[in-house]
């Protein structure tokens, strides 16, 4: 089977592994473009392009998909198949049914639930026990397509976006690497979603990760879990910027003083406009990680400050 593979992030990586582990023929891998990145401004290549580079994958970074010599690219490469991962650009209608099977996207999370940009984020800020992984047909809209197959596994309390990520991703591989011999023969039906159970996740931005202490305790802990490894959640401490890497919520009975750091044991936690979040690991604008016991020790008059919302 001849496929082409569409993905940028890390989480495509390992779908596109086992593509090929599995004997598969990817006539090429596209992309997203390389960017600058970091305070140097250097080039910056996505991980699919970089897994691409290490398995002599031949690689395609347009920066449309629209344009017609774009799509007569693609099909120069007549592919069966075109499987997308977090590619990181809509598919026009041409592209969708270039393919004589399809275009496939692997989506991290149990359609209807949870479409858009940010599916895993949005599942633990969400508070679900579940999170898990769809394959389906696309068409034109918005992760709106009939759903192939899908699989679940349990969120974990300590999960953050970075740790379930890589477990649906290697999750999706296996799906994808299962499903695509009965798909091509004609032997799955897809099952359509039922819209009404939808709900979209708007993009990240930066800004997002300043926690607000009005907020319960138990929303500022999903937060902390969700915006790891980006774009983390911080608060101002002494004109400084101060990362929350690591905290869990407790049920204490506070007063409206949201934001009063206040002492819990050895360590110190933060009042919210319900409960009390405990600060377990922090990190201070150019400073290491630490744990929050050793934040204290070196920052004594950290208790008792309040820290703005």
């Amino acid at each position: 089977m001849r496929l082409v593979f569409m993905g940028t992030p890390e989480f495509a990586v390992t779908p596109l592994r086992y593509l090929v582990l599995n004997g598969h023929e990817v006539a090429a891998v596209y992309t997203k473009r390389d960017k600058l990145a970091g305070r140097g401004q250097e080039l910056s290549i996505s991980p699919v392009k970089r897994e691409a580079l290490e398995l002599g994958l031949a690689i395609v970074q347009p920066k449309s998909l629209k344009k017609p010599e774009a799509i007569a690219e693609l099909a120069g490469f007549a592919p069966d198949i075109i499987a997308v991962a977090a590619y990181g650009q809509i598919l026009p209608p041409e592209v969708l049914s270039l393919p004589r099977h399809g275009c496939i996207n692997i989506h991290p999370s149990l359609l209807p639930r949870h479409r858009g940009a940010a599916p895993v984020v949005s599942t633990i800020l969400s508070g679900d026990r579940w999170g898990g992984v769809s394959i389906m047909q696309m068409d034109e809209g918005l992760d709106t397509g009939p759903v192939i197959t899908r699989a679940q596994v349990l969120v974990r309390d300590d999960d953050t976006t970075e740790t379930l990520s890589d477990k649906l991703s290697l999750m999706s591989a296996q799906m994808l690497a299962d499903i695509l011999p009965s798909w091509t023969r004609g032997e799955i039906t897809p099952q359509p979603q039922d819209n009404s159970l939808a709900n979209y996740f708007k993009s990240i931005a930066k800004e997002d990760g300043e926690v607000d202490w009005n907020l319960p305790a138990v929303e500022i802990w999903r937060q902390v879990r969700a915006y790891q490894p980006w774009p983390g959640s911080f608060t101002r401490y002494n004109s400084k910027m101060l990362k929350i890497l690591e905290a869990w919520p407790a049920a204490c009975d506070t007063k409206n003083d949201y934001g009063r750091v206040v002492a819990l044991g050895n360590g110190c936690g933060v009042v919210a406009g319900m409960g009390v979040l405990e600060l377990r690991r922090l990190q201070i604008e150019g400073k290491q990680a630490m744990p929050a016991a050793d934040f204290i020790r070196g920052q004594r008059s950290f208790i008792g400050s309040v820290l703005p919302s």
